[in-house]
């Protein structure tokens, strides 16, 4: 059985042990199929690349601008979409993309007066680039702010978005699925209700697994560093909830992010290795 981590950040892992995980995945026998290693600003864009260029079967690289901190000026901005547009061809997605909806939060309760202007401006910006380069959108987009971004995805008509680790009322949950927009479920799926819940209201066709790695969880996963084999944990929890073996829940997470993100077969899986 091999899952692919459909959300990690291999660049914020310090170097020793980003390059275990890496070799961890890629020794024979691993349970890892991929990696797609989402970037937070253009530094970590280059890192996710070079990674890629060295593995390029285990790490499929997205290339974005994570909300959740200032954003640079808007011909920054410009630029790293033309770096973009020009490293397109081994990209699997746009992303991390989305809105701040935990430094806004965090500003407004200092008191402090928060523009989110900019940051729509940047996240519609990165949508029509995925539009225009028929790649997936990778979104950081919860509660209130999924709905903004289902206001921006509809109106570009991008209809490949993923919701990573997505949190958020059930009218906005039942219009994602009604668009066709993927979520995924990190190893919190385990211990917290609220994401069980969401697992199983979200259909299985349009569902995958992540880590969103080096964030730390906390349950059975308390104190360990989080290492892309914690999926195996995931899916097992989804299988139960869905009342399917963990082997045909473990085909359908493979499938279904193969689909979205457009990866091909393992070379594993035809015996080339």
């Amino acid at each position: 059985m091999r899952l692919i981590d459909a959300h990690i950040h291999l660049d914020l892992y310090p170097p020793a042990e980003r390059e275990q995980i890496l070799q961890d995945c890629a020794r024979p026998g691993s349970r890892v199929d991929a990696l797609i290693a989402v970037s937070m600003h253009a530094e970590s864009c280059l890192l996710n690349r070079e990674l890629a260029l060295r593995l390029p079967r285990l790490v499929k690289p997205c290339y974005g601008f994570h909300p959740e901190q200032p954003l640079p000026g808007e011909a920054a901005l410009a630029g790293l979409r033309a770096w973009i547009r020009a490293h397109a061809d081994g990209m699997a997605a746009i992303g991390e993309v989305g809105l701040p909806y935990y430094t806004r939060a965090e500003a407004q309760a200092r008191g402090e007066r928060f523009d989110m202007e900019p940051y729509v401006e940047a996240l519609d910006g990165f949508i029509q680039l995925a539009v225009e380069l028929d790649k997936p959108v990778v979104l950081h987009a919860v509660y209130e702010d999924a709905a903004a971004a289902c206001d921006l995805l509809e109106r570009r008509g991008c209809t490949r978005a993923h919701f990573h680790w997505f949190k958020g009322p059930r009218e906005v949950t039942e219009r994602m699925v009604a668009n066709g927009y993927f979520v995924s479920f990190t190893p919190d799926l385990v211990y917290e209700t609220e994401i069980q819940e969401l697992a199983r209201l979200y259909p299985p066709a349009q569902v995958m697994l992540e880590t969103d790695g080096p964030w730390p969880f906390e349950g059975p996963f308390t104190g360990r560093s989080t290492h892309p084999e914690m999926m195996m944990d995931s899916l097992t929890t989804w299988s139960m909830l869905h009342g399917i073996s963990r082997e045909e829940a473990g085909r359908m997470m493979l499938d279904n992010t193969r689909q979205f993100y457009r990866l091909g077969r393992s070379e594993d899986e035809h015996g080339n290795s």
